[in-house]
């Protein structure tokens, strides 16, 4: 008999994730396996995976043993190795709900990118702490076809490149990277989002996620955009003391993205959870010859 592997689908405003529970790291999932399984045709289809692993038990993770529990071992729909994903975050704390890893209130989660505090709220929604944001020095410039705009370069522990538009079709079909001045910026790739006012304090934005495509969200990329936009509108709250929230619109829903005084950011939306199955191990050793 052939051996049976567990797996979830979940979703965070629609950029959804497979989700394989291997507490002991027993898997061997090469960026030809992950990519395989997030295949929308071939395999079980994402925009990334989820690999769940004690931290114990992950090499990259050990050393966050002491202060989460789990690691979010996070792979992008073309199986590269990514830092952080943060709508992956709220669906990794919501996989560990159902699972029985966790209860309602706070979570800590080990991620390449740090570890992040999650609280699981009554209502269904999931806050991720992200971190603070990092602003480059530096002009950097995108394009799309024959139209270039300067772009805000952040950094959420993953890199973004943050351009305000005056339409999103601007942004084009987003199947393959824009192109980014200068090369120098972003030596291993880098998320864009395009982005217009909606009104106060409310964007709405696209994205081309590094390795995956255009996705219906990306949650390191809302808080991006929402750092950028304060910028942009003036307001920094570590000058002010005042934190300031903006309300984001992705094409899979809504985030709502605070920073607040000490630099500190948090992520509010929702996660589900939507199936649960199993694949055939022979099926994926089959892809990886």
């Amino acid at each position: 008999m052939s051996t049976r592997i567990a797996f979830l689908k979940g979703h965070g405003t629609e950029n959804d994730f497979v989700i394989v529970p291997d507490p002991e790291n027993a898997l061997d999932l090469p960026p030809a396996a992950a990519a395989a399984l997030c295949d929308r045709r071939a395999g079980i289809g994402g925009d990334g995976l989820l690999h769940v692993v004690r931290s114990a038990a992950h090499p990259e993770a050990k050393e966050m043993a002491a202060e989460a529990e789990w690691f979010m071992d996070y792979r992008n729909g073309d199986g590269s190795v990514a830092e952080m994903c943060g709508n992956g975050v709220r669906v990794f704390a919501r996989y560990l709900q159902r699972a029985g890893h966790a209860t309602e209130g706070d979570l800590a989660v080990a991620t390449r990118g740090g570890v992040k505090t999650v609280h699981l709220a009554k209502n269904g929604d999931v806050t991720v702490g992200m971190g603070r944001a990092l602003l480059p020095e530096g002009d950097v410039e995108v394009s799309v076809g024959e139209r270039s705009w300067p772009a805000r370069n952040v950094n959420m522990g993953n890199p973004h490149a943050v351009a305000f538009v005056a339409d999103l079709d601007h942004a084009g079909d987003l199947y393959l990277a824009p192109p980014f001045r200068p090369a120098t910026a972003y030596p291993d790739g880098v998320n864009v989002e395009f982005v217009v006012d909606r009104g106060p304090r409310h964007v709405a934005m696209r994205v081309h996620e590094r390795g995956s495509g255009e996705t219906r969200s990306c949650g390191t990329g809302a808080c991006a955009v929402a750092v950028a936009t304060a910028r942009r509108d003036g307001a920094d709250p570590a000058v002010t003391g005042t934190p300031v929230t903006y309300t984001v619109d992705v094409p899979g829903g809504t985030l709502v993205i605070t920073e607040h005084p000490d630099g500190e950011i948090e992520m509010t939306g929702p996660a589900v959870i939507v199936a649960e199955g199993e694949f055939d191990a022979e099926w994926l050793e089959g892809v990886l010859v």
